[in-house]
């Protein structure tokens, strides 16, 4: 009997396919949401909002993989006319494509996730929408994966079930992260300590500025048998010096001492300091973290026409592209399912003018290979073979 049990229950249920250690990711955190294990406020406020070059290094990303066009294709053929394109193009009534990209990639780069909402009331979806990342939450099921996501704005909080229509109404896009299961990481993170270093090298250019560019020194009192300020004269003495003497506007103001006072200047400058090279290193550090050369940067190096037409290659072919590609390919296998077919999105290289002189000469390669088919060669530079009845 207990055979015939087995026997059974071997045929009560298809075989699914999953990952064996899901379960053990979600087995103490099922369906309860998963918060962000950092601040994205902070990593906006003291990176994007107040580091110029955090700020330049997002900007110069989003803006590039935000312009570069799309290819849809389903199989080996492309399709310009794919409504898949037309929805990325026009997302939603307040946004054209270009804009949606670059808060999607604006979103991705400083918080190392990004959120799109699928709206729609058919199977296929309508609308395209960034959501913040600060405002998500993942709701892990009890396989390991998000069965839903928590959107929370002023108190009030709506969740979305990816297991609601054709298409899940939540993308989520990461950056790589080595110890979390559900969250990227953001390059700020990775750059954390020189970003506070070049901070706090501006803030005290800052303040050496408000207290006339010089480094500050010390009032020495000499006064008669070592006799010292009462608390009335070294509050007076105190206020006269913030009032008279601190600020730009009292830059180079002559300090008339008496009554035994003497200034006495203190020996450490900024030359030893060395805060200048310090935040050249922080900056250069900030741009590894981001993959922006320097030189797009307008940071100190070699600034000759040859050095930046390289440094702008390789911008696109190490930064721009690959996460082009990498987000293009998830929209693809996001939104798939609603239009049917094998649908794949790929960036259009020859859009890209960065680009233009090393498709110039790979065209020209190609062209002289006789050793090649026609069908062969466009294979080669990323189109498909040639319809039937056509050349």
């Amino acid at each position: 009997m207990l055979h015939l049990l087995r026997h059974l229950r071997g045929f009560a249920a298809p075989e699914r396919k999953r990952s064996r250690v899901g379960p053990l990711i979600a087995l103490h955190e099922a369906g309860r949401p998963v918060w962000t294990p950092r601040d994205y406020a902070a990593l906006a406020r003291e990176g994007y909002e107040r580091n110029p070059v955090v700020h330049r290094c997002v900007r110069l990303i989003a803006e590039a993989a935000a312009q570069t066009p799309l290819i849809a294709k389903i199989g080996d053929r492309e399709r310009p006319e794919h409504p898949a394109l037309a929805l990325i193009d026009r997302p939603n009534p307040r946004q054209g494509g270009i804009a949606f990209r670059e808060m999607l990639f604006g979103h991705l780069l400083v918080a190392g996730n990004a959120y799109v909402e699928a709206a729609g009331t058919g199977a296929e979806p309508r609308e395209l929408y960034a959501l913040r990342p600060d405002r998500m939450k993942v709701v892990p099921g009890r396989d390991g994966w998000p069965e839903a996501y928590d959107y929370t704005v002023g108190g009030d909080t709506i969740r979305f079930r990816q297991d609601e229509g054709v298409v899940p109404p939540i993308l989520h896009l990461t950056l790589f992260h080595p110890v979390d299961d559900h969250y990227g990481l953001s390059p700020i993170e990775a750059a954390a300590c020189s970003l506070d270093i070049h901070n706090a090298a501006s803030a005290w250019h800052k303040g050496l500025l408000d207290n006339a560019a010089r480094p500050s020194g010390a009032l020495v009192y000499d006064g008669p048998d070592g006799a010292s300020l009462t608390d009335a004269q070294f509050e007076r003495l105190k206020a006269e010096l913030e009032d008279s003497f601190q600020g730009a506007r009292n830059a180079g103001r002559p300090l008339l001492l008496e009554g035994g006072l003497d200034w006495k200047p203190l020996s450490l400058t900024p030359a030893e300091l060395d805060f200048v090279a310090a935040k050249g290193v922080a900056a250069r550090e900030i741009a590894l973290a981001f993959g922006v050369p320097p030189l797009l940067l307008g940071l100190p190096g070699d600034n000759t026409h040859a050095n930046f037409a390289e440094a702008n290659r390789a911008f696109w072919r190490q930064t721009a592209i690959p996460l082009v590609r990498r987000t293009a390919q998830s929209l693809a296998q996001w939104l798939g399912p609603a239009f049917g077919g094998d649908l794949s999105l790929e960036p259009d290289l020859d859009a890209i003018e960065a680009l233009a002189e090393e498709r110039e000469s790979l065209w020209r390669r190609l062209g002289a290979a006789t050793f090649l088919s026609e069908d062969e060669k466009r294979e080669a530079v990323g189109y498909g073979r040639a319809p039937e009845g056509e050349g």
